[in-house]
């Protein structure tokens, strides 16, 4: 099924409406659970760049000044088409990305949610009547699209990471070309496909394959792209910001470095399953991984024999061939060679390791990019894994004595994307939730995320907004029309 999928799309693009045979030259695409090539893509050409931007601008045009609910049944139609064909496209996710095949179809259907979200949305799009300090005039704030939007996304999430664009892009009125990551192209041809079987007119939605410091650049400078939406490295997201040759629309959102902290009062046994998913799902390469926690001192070794315990009964496998896995391959080799440099730094350092260490032995695992969940113990802030984003299956833990130094090592960190508290006392959940320097702060739970409430950073961490309200209106202009009438002078 996989293998047919694949040859459809392999070395297309989507532009205008239509799979065309790249003319640039061809990528190898990697099943990295299994080191074999699945497919290749095309590197978009500067010709081919044009011919896109140029299609988003003639479609633009239109597209802004299709009634919201005609936008909103496309999101509609869109979603439900992605739904019915889940099993297929997790297929191509798994092969390309190496997430276990369960959860890739999870990720899949919360495209699908994130299609009727915004289709929702499309049509609540109100502007306001501004009061005036004086009679006979009346001021309207009207919400116009942007344009075209040049999304680059990351192979983490393949398909969620394109939606959230795509999708706030198509309800707002905007345009888009997409930009997949080399790694994790296929997912977002994928959904190219069912872009096209939807009946979303042509220009609407592009996608351009390539290397993103190759193409994706050409869109950052491209005159004819109005915003770009990206979600990467901080140093790629500043990289974009310092080369934009011109006043551009931007939405980053960027690394992480997410804390968690385990008062004394908390649920031991539900922190340690939240740590647990939280630190190691998706092999921790997510921008909001757990990457250290911090543990009152009186719960402390109780915690980590408990969490090491956790972590060493999670399952790890082909992805494919074991779609209940709890965990799959890394996706590539420089993740896990991260993983790798952060616990010999730990471990060099005077860390104690409790869990993992090492890749899982047997044949099914020597030719992927596989490591087992690793847990370091007494970890101080000198160490990489409790100063860097890791992207890896790998956490550290130290002790803390106060709620005070407990927030001081929490924010003790150039990134502010998410964090994480477990605790049952009101007054130290409240003291958190005021005090962490996070965008999101998940308390008694993982899920620092949903749909339909802002999601984003501070700090490094990024600018702007997805999810929600707020990452609908990151796609327009605001217009204020001042009106004499008259009336009432």
């Amino acid at each position: 099924m996989t293998e047919v999928a694949l040859s459809q799309i392999s070395g297309k693009l989507f532009i205008g409406g239509e799979f065309v045979d790249g003319r640039g030259a061809r990528i190898d695409v990697v099943n990295p659970a299994r080191g074999e090539v699945i497919g290749q893509i095309a590197a978009t050409t500067p010709d081919e760049i044009e011919r896109a931007v140029d299609s988003a601008r003639l479609a633009f045009r239109t597209w802004s000044r299709v009634p919201a609910k005609v936008r909103a049944q496309a999101l509609h139609r869109l979603g439900d088409l992605i739904a019915g064909d889940a099993a297929r496209m997790a297929h191509i996710m798994t092969s390309e990305q190496g997430k276990p095949l369960n959860e890739a179809k999870g990720e899949i259907l919360k495209l699908a949610e994130a299609c009727h979200f915004y289709g929702e949305e499309a049509v609540r799009v109100l502007g306001e009547i501004v009061p005036n300090d004086q009679n006979g005039y009346q001021s309207q704030v009207i919400r116009e699209p942007i344009g075209v939007v040049g999304a680059i996304t990351p192979w983490n999430y393949p398909a969620e990471l394109v939606g959230w664009k795509l999708c706030a892009s198509v309800a707002a009125g905007c345009t888009i070309i997409v930009k997949p990551a080399e790694l994790t192209p296929f997912t977002a041809l994928a959904i190219a496909e069912k872009v096209k079987e939807a009946g979303i007119p042509a220009g609407v939605v592009n996608v351009l394959t390539g290397k993103g410091s190759i193409v994706g650049q050409a869109l950052v400078e491209h005159p004819g792209v109005d915003k770009i939406a990206f979600t990467g490295s901080s140093a790629v997201g500043l990289h974009i910001q310092r080369s934009c040759p011109s006043v551009k629309r931007l939405s980053l959102e960027l690394g992480g470095n997410c804390p968690l902290v385990v008062t004394a009062s908390a649920d031991i046994d539900a922190a340690v399953k939240g740590a647990t998913r939280r630190s190691f799902r998706n092999m921790g390469q997510i921008c909001i991984a757990i990457n250290r926690i911090y543990v009152a001192r009186p719960l402390y070794e109780a915690f980590i024999e408990k969490f090491a315990r956790a972590a060493d009964a999670l399952t790890i496998g082909d992805g494919l061939s074991n779609p209940a896995a709890d965990i799959g391959s890394m996706a590539s080799a420089d993740p896990l060679a991260k993983t790798r440099e952060h616990l010999a730094d730990a471990r060099e350092k005077g860390a104690r390791l409790l869990a993992g260490g090492k890749a899982p032995e047997g044949e099914e695992f020597a030719r992927g990019f596989f490591f087992r969940p690793t847990i370091v113990a007494d970890c101080t802030h000198e160490m990489k894994v409790m100063g860097e984003e890791t992207f890896g299956p790998l956490v550290g833990v130290a002790p803390f004595d106060t709620l005070e130094e407990a927030v001081a090592l929490a924010n003790d960190t150039p990134y502010g994307l998410a964090s994480y508290v477990y605790a049952r006392d009101l007054q130290e959940i409240y003291q958190l939730s005021a005090e962490l320097d996070y965008g999101n702060v998940a308390i008694n739970n993982v899920d620092a995320g949903i749909m339909n409430a802002p999601y984003g950073g501070r700090k490094q961490s990024g600018i702007g907004y997805e999810h929600g309200r707020e990452g609908l209106l990151e796609y327009f202009n605001f217009k204020h029309v001042r009106l004499y009438h008259g009336v009432g002078v």
